[in-house]
């Protein structure tokens, strides 16, 4: 049940969440493997909403199903590549911040495939991701009724 509704949100709060969105999403890393990160981070979370959301971008943009319904069990399916796998232990370590743990290894692995650059987008991106969940999971809209927006040709 939606308990807060993100047009009812003080005037600046969804326009700051959206333009750092813009800022991530037109950086220019590869949409499909955001959107593997955002789904694998949103079942780490528990964010259902977000579930929705980013399986069907997903699917939307040409992902395959296969590689979506099974990104929990990422480490033992054959189908994401070396930078794949790079992103979502990053963004895993991230979201789940173990005490004690260094990130040393983990961005050895990331620089293989990314620019520090790349690696500074991706960490905004986990953090936003992760922000969005915490937000959807308090203000409670419903899963199941995302619709994909669809660019109008000019």
């Amino acid at each position: 049940m939606e308990r807060i509704s993100f047009s009812k949100l003080p005037a600046g709060i969804y326009e700051a969440m959206t333009h750092v969105q813009n800022v991530i999403d037109n950086y220019g890393l590869d949409f499909k493997l955001l959107e593997l990160m955002r789904m694998r981070v949103s079942q780490i979370n528990g964010c259902a909403y977000c579930l929705d959301m980013h399986y069907k971008e997903a699917v939307h943009a040409g992902e395959e199903p296969l590689r979506l319904m099974s990104i929990s069990a990422w480490r033992e399916a054959p189908y994401y590549s070396a930078a794949e796998q790079a992103v979502l232990a990053f963004a895993e370590r991230l979201t789940k911040m173990p005490d004690g743990e260094h990130n040393d290894d983990i961005h050895e692995e990331l620089d293989k495939y990314f620019s520090k650059d790349d690696i500074a987008i991706l960490s905004l991106a986990v953090a936003q991701i992760n922000s969005w969940n915490r937000l959807v999971k308090s203000y409670g809209p419903v899963p199941g009724k995302y619709k994909v927006r669809v660019a109008e040709a000019v």
